[in-house]
């Protein structure tokens, strides 16, 4: 008798064990995998639950949680002006979210340690809780500017607007654009319906162009290349004169590098100041070859290229190219061959000009704050690099970039009463179409208060030298420049 119930006591205990084991191995070692599964609905409901915090920018209310009385979910997110927001804010999915609200999603549902006191507060006075609110450095009337004008020009393309002594982000646009309320409803069948024809349109408009793709930079680079060439002489200046001829012959190749529509360059030797105007592609295909490859990527990185970027959403890295040979080099040098540039790096660019060669890190959320208002954490300025050219070497490029808008490509930039620096671009690009349109400017060129990159995709037309970025991009920063300067 004993010793069967021993044997029923051990088996019990062996039970037991194994039910503690089980149930330690689902809640401890599993208990993520079951979270995060797809049939959890509790999951599913949880992401409705809370009321997710604010995303303002400007004083206005570009994205929040409102209630929902009739219906399982207790709050859905709501978009004013989705379209024109849509690649800042980003949507909040049943299953996903994107932009600024993946960045700063633990701290817009609540989540984050840095809300340990509030949560802990609303706990002992019974107040519901609530996700912080994330305010940015977006201008309004900035992005609305900026929208609009490419808009116009009916083409994909990208406008990102900085204050090159801050690196806060006042405008940031992509078109095609979308609307983020189709993608944060509670439905999932619909939501992810629409995902796949927004994520199978040739057309990419959920892609964030401005920091998301990279572009040959065309002619805008050369202003890189521009300050290498005065960095390695500082006796050179706006008015010394290099050779520019109409055909470069370029080394080991029997085909020469042309200036645009291969027209001549003034008379064979022009000033660079010049040479910048008119965006000859001949002096600034000998200067990349003479300063030699090391030398020219090494004026790139210090304007902070390869330097890994995050606005909080990280920058697609940009990249000079690989060395190759002297022809290579050439190409490069003038904004072609492998060179590859994001609209955010060519705006970084400009802004360091802007800046006497301190190239701020760029940013776009400015505070946090809690559910009642209190500031939580404010954005850090903090400089990129402090060396991307001389104060010296940049007060020469400011003058001769005030030229090329004063006299040059750029006429259309020009803003009566204010001082635009700026650089035309005509990217060639692989696919056969038409070239894509560029311009990098800022302004007042004394006192810069904005600094930008304008990409129109496959937007220039097959007319004049340069008069394509010109004609294009150029007159879109105007609308940009003309909004920050008349806030």
């Amino acid at each position: 008798m004993n010793g069967t119930l021993k044997r029923v006591a051990v088996a019990c205990l062996a039970m037991f064990a194994l039910l503690m084991i089980n149930v330690n191995l689902l809640q401890a070692v599993r208990a993520e995998e079951f979270r995060t599964d797809a049939r959890n609905t509790r999951n599913y409901f949880d992401r409705y639950a809370i009321e997710r915090g604010r995303i303002t920018a400007g004083g206005k209310v570009i994205a929040q949680s409102v209630e929902n009385k009739d219906s399982d979910f207790k709050f859905v997110r709501k978009y004013t002006e989705g379209k024109l927001y849509a690649h800042v804010t980003g949507y909040f999915s049943p299953e996903s979210e994107s932009a600024i609200e993946r960045s700063e999603n633990s701290l817009l549902d609540g989540s984050s340690a840095d809300l340990l006191l509030r949560r802990s507060i609303d706990l002992f006075t019974g107040e519901a809780a609530k996700g912080a609110n994330v305010d940015l450095t977006i201008d309004p009337k900035t992005q609305k500017a900026a929208y609009d004008a490419l808009r116009s020009s009916g083409k994909r393309g990208a406008v990102i607007a900085l204050n090159p002594k801050t690196g806060a982000i006042l405008a940031m646009v992509s078109l095609p654009t979308y609307d983020p309320g189709e993608l944060s409803g509670t439905s999932k069948s619909a939501v992810f319906s629409r995902y796949d024809q927004l994520d199978a349109d040739k057309n990419q408009p959920l892609l964030n162009r401005t920091i998301g793709q990279t572009y040959p930079p065309g002619s805008t680079f050369k202003v890189v290349t521009m300050a290498a060439y005065l960095e390695e002489d500082s006796s050179r200046g706006p008015q010394t004169t290099v050779e520019a001829p109409q055909n470069l012959p370029l080394p080991n190749t029997n085909i020469s590098l042309p200036n645009y529509g291969g027209s001549a360059c003034g008379s064979g030797q022009v000033t660079l100041v010049f040479a910048l105007e008119k965006s000859c592609n001949t002096p600034f295909g000998s200067m990349g070859m003479e300063l030699g490859y090391d030398k020219m990527r090494e004026q790139t990185e210090r304007f902070g290229m390869g330097t890994p970027v995050a606005v909080p959403m990280s920058v697609a890295k940009s990249d000079f190219g690989p060395e190759e040979d002297k022809a290579a080099l050439a190409m490069a040098s003038i904004g072609q061959r492998s060179n590859r540039m994001t609209p955010m790096q060519m705006a970084m660019i400009a802004a360091g000009i802007a800046n006497d060669g301190t190239v701020m890190k760029p940013y776009l959320v400015n505070k946090i704050t809690d559910a009642k208002g209190d500031t939580i954490d404010e954005a850090d300025r903090e400089a990129l690099t402090t060396d991307a050219v001389s104060s010296e070497t940049a007060g020469k490029l400011r003058e001769m970039m005030v030229s090329v808008v004063s006299n040059g490509t750029a006429n259309l930039a020009q803003v009566p009463g204010v001082q635009v620096a700026g650089k035309t671009g005509t990217a060639e690009t692989a696919d056969g179409q038409p070239p894509h349109a560029w311009f990098i400017s800022f302004a007042p060129a004394e006192d810069p208060k904005v600094a930008l990159a304008v990409i129109v995709e496959s937007g220039a037309a097959k007319v004049g030298a340069e008069a394509t970025g010109g004609h294009t991009a150029a007159p879109i920063a105007k609308a940009v420049l003309e909004a920050v300067l008349n806030r």
